[in-house]
């Protein structure tokens, strides 16, 4: 982070959607640059009434000893995010670690809870526990894991690259919610547009984007867990960023500036923000998300057709390329007293589709053809109520980077 107005910026976009806390994702619990991007952070915060709590990278991290004084020396900031007046505190992985205790539950109890009770604080431990072991969260993970006041699961928010071409499925969410409650504890559903990740032979693969992000929006109003997490605000790497990716964040890494450098994905906000609002409201389904004025709405796009050899980057394809599909993406909302409206879509120059809409959430795909792509909202009438238009052409194959990055168009 580059600077104060960064963090401010951040903080107000996200208060704007309605957001109310980042988790900081922490790997680093000492050099200068990650604990001057927190207080950064957490002095914006303050300053707009937005709060924000830990997330320990348990794949870096060795043990909690590690980030316990962090911890400590923010839990009682007037920023920091509390539930039921507790510090909220959460995990990238940990489940399979046990700090050379009998168990990982052990382990977590007697270096995470039992250290901090000696100082009279009660965290509320809500880790990401993917790794523990298991395939998701059945009643078993509850029983030998009672340290835990709730759970996160990060990879439940995409299919797996061995699924294949399907869309992102809930099961494993309403095991997880289920089991949660019956004993007592919460869940926190992961909610993400896709992940792309093309940094060298160990991290280049593509889990299907698509219509992920109105999916899962959909299967988040049906559950209706207890958390919702979106991932992420800035995680230019996995490609799934939904704010802004600040040059100073990435500087070192050439690999993922070529990839996520002029692909703006900051007008999923505008799908997501009446989301977040219904949410609270309590909707359970896409007809209730609508607008804040008369539409909202985005198309997002891959400019490299998958079927483009790459032949000129040395990394080659992604795995799980071929569970990509070219298409035009699109999420609109109208409001409750919109009728005979409709989406016309154009690719390569021409009109390739004109879709009818209901009133909510309507997301629909388009197959897509090389060159210039544009969708128009179009009234009962005939007019034109909105259009967004590509800034980049769709082609057939590279001489450079094999991207299967999105483009993010505004529909305004």
């Amino acid at each position: 982070m580059g600077g104060s107005d960064e963090a401010v910026k951040d903080v107000q976009d996200a208060k704007k959607m309605s957001i109310d806390a980042f988790a900081l994702n922490v790997q680093d619990v000492s050099s200068s640059w990650s604990t001057d991007a927190i207080q950064l952070l957490f002095d914006a915060a303050a300053a707009n009434d937005f709060k924000l709590f830990f997330s320990f990278d348990m794949s870096v991290l060795d043990q909690p000893s590690t980030f316990l004084p962090l911890f400590k020396q923010y839990q009682a900031n007037s920023a920091y995010y509390k539930h039921e007046g507790r510090p909220f505190l959460s995990t990238f992985d940990g489940g399979a670690k046990s700090f050379g205790a009998s168990s990982p539950n052990a382990g977590w109890q007697s270096q995470l809870k039992d250290a901090l009770a000696a100082d009279g604080i009660n965290p509320f431990f809500v880790p990401d526990f993917d790794d523990y072991g298991g395939a998701t969260y059945d009643a078993n993970f509850f029983n030998n894991y009672p340290v835990v006041d709730g759970v996160m699961s990060w990879e439940s928010a995409w299919p797996e690259v061995s699924e294949g071409l399907v869309n992102v499925s809930s099961a494993k969410d309403q095991t997880a919610l289920a089991n949660a409650h019956a004993a007592g504890k919460l869940y926190m559903m992961p909610l993400s547009s896709v992940q792309f990740k093309h940094i060298d032979p160990g991290q280049n693969w593509y889990r299907r984007g698509e219509l992920n992000l109105p999916l899962r929006i959909g299967q988040v109003l049906a559950l209706q867990p207890d958390f919702v997490e979106i991932i992420t605000w800035n995680d230019a790497g996995e490609s799934h960023y939904i704010g802004n990716c600040w040059p100073e964040a990435i500087a070192g890494a050439p690999a993922i500036q070529a990839y996520s450098n002029g692909y703006d994905h900051t007008h999923w906000q505008d799908v997501l923000a009446p989301f977040i609002v219904a949410y609270k409201n309590g909707a359970t389904s896409l007809a209730e998300v609508t607008p804040f004025g008369a539409f909202a709405g985005a198309f997002w796009y891959r400019p490299l057709l998958k079927s483009a050899p790459c032949s000129g980057d040395g990394l080659g394809k992604p795995s799980g390329w071929e569970n990509a599909e070219d298409l035009i993406n699109i999420a609109m909302l109208l409001p409750t007293t919109s009728s005979g409206v409709t989406l016309r879509v154009y690719s390569g120059g021409s009109v390739v589709a004109t879709l009818p809409t209901n009133p909510g959430l309507n997301m629909a795909t388009v197959p897509i053809r090389t060159g210039p792509q544009r969708v128009e909202l179009v009234a009962a009438d005939g007019t034109i109520m909105g259009a967004g238009s590509s800034t980049q052409d769709v082609v057939a194959d590279t001489s450079g980077v094999c991207n299967f990055n999105y483009q993010v168009v505004h529909i305004a």
